[in-house]
C-alpha cells in the first residue's frame, strides 16, 4: 500500500526517499537514509528491521544489489516484502516479493529506483521515474516531490493515500530534511506545503548544531527553535 522514489543527488551527494501510502506513518516505517552511505525502501507488510539492517550493509561498502540480496536472504517471510536500493556510487536494486497479491511494479532511472503495491495501475513506478528525472527544478527535494506527484497522477493506489513522507540526508548524522504528513488526505500535496514552509530556514537546523552563537534571531519569533 506505498509507493516510493530513493534516489541520490550526484551533484550534492544528498540522498533522498519520497513516498506516499494509504498506510498511517509511512514515514516512520518504509524510508531510511544514511548520508555517506545510501537509502532503503521497506514496503509491502514492511519490516521496520530492515531499514538500519540494510544501511548497516550498504555502509560495509555492499553494493545495492549484493544489500537487496542480503535482505532477502534474511528475511523470514520475503516473499512478502519489498525491498529498493540505492548505494553510495548510485547503483540501484530492487526486490518484488512473488507472493505480493496486489499489483507490484518497480523501475530503475539513473542513480534512483521506484517501488510501489497495491497501485492502480504498473505504470506508477515508472511515472514517479520520469517525473524525477524530468523536472527542472534545482533543489533535489522538489524533484522528489515531483516525482512524488507524478506517482499520484498515473493513479497512485487502489485506495485513497494518507500518509506521505521526505527524507533527505546530507553530510551530518541526522537527517537535512525529515517531514511527514499522516492521516490527511491529499497528503502529497500537504507534504509540498511543509517544504515550502521548511525551505527557507532548513539551514538553520544545520547552523544551530554546528556554530550556535551565529544563529541569527528570524523575524517571526514563533519559527524559531
Amino acid at each position: 500500500m506505498t509507493f516510493s522514489l530513493s534516489a541520490l543527488d550526484r551533484a550534492s551527494g544528498m540522498f533522498g526517499i519520497a513516498v506516499a501510502s494509504s498506510s498511517i506513518a509511512v514515514g516512520n516505517r518504509c524510508a531510511w537514509a544514511r548520508a555517506g552511505v545510501g537509502t532503503i525502501a521497506t514496503q509491502h507488510r514492511t519490516d521496520i528491521r530492515s531499514g538500519p539492517f540494510g544501511l548497516d550493509l550498504l555502509a560495509r561498502g555492499l553494493s545495492a544489489r549484493e544489500t537487496v540480496n542480503a535482505l532477502i536472504a534474511a528475511n523470514d517471510h520475503p516473499g512478502l516484502r519489498q525491498f529498493a536500493a540505492v548505494d553510495r556510487d548510485g547503483r540501484t536494486a530492487y526486490f518484488n516479493g512473488p507472493n505480493i497479491e496486489s499489483i507490484a511494479t518497480a523501475y530503475e532511472g539513473d542513480a534512483c529506483v521506484s517501488v510501489g503495491n497495491f497501485l492502480a495501475h504498473p505504470d506508477v513506478t515508472a511515472a514517479m521515474v520520469r517525473g524525477y528525472e524530468r523536472s527542472g527544478a534545482g533543489l533535489f527535494a522538489e524533484r522528489l516531490l515531483d516525482a512524488l506527484d507524478a506517482g499520484v497522477e498515473a493513479g497512485g493506489e487502489t485506495q485513497p493515500a494518507m500518509a506521505a513522507a521526505l527524507l533527505i540526508v546530507d553530510r551530518h548524522a541526522w537527517p537535512l530534511v525529515d517531514l511527514r504528513v499522516d492521516f490527511e488526505p491529499s497528503p502529497a500535496a500537504r507534504l509540498r506545503g511543509l517544504w515550502s514552509a521548511y525551505k527557507p530556514i532548513v539551514d538553520r537546523f544545520v547552523v544551530q548544531v554546528l556554530q550556535p552563537a551565529e544563529l541569527k534571531p528570524l523575524i517571526n519569533s514563533a519559527l524559531q527553535v
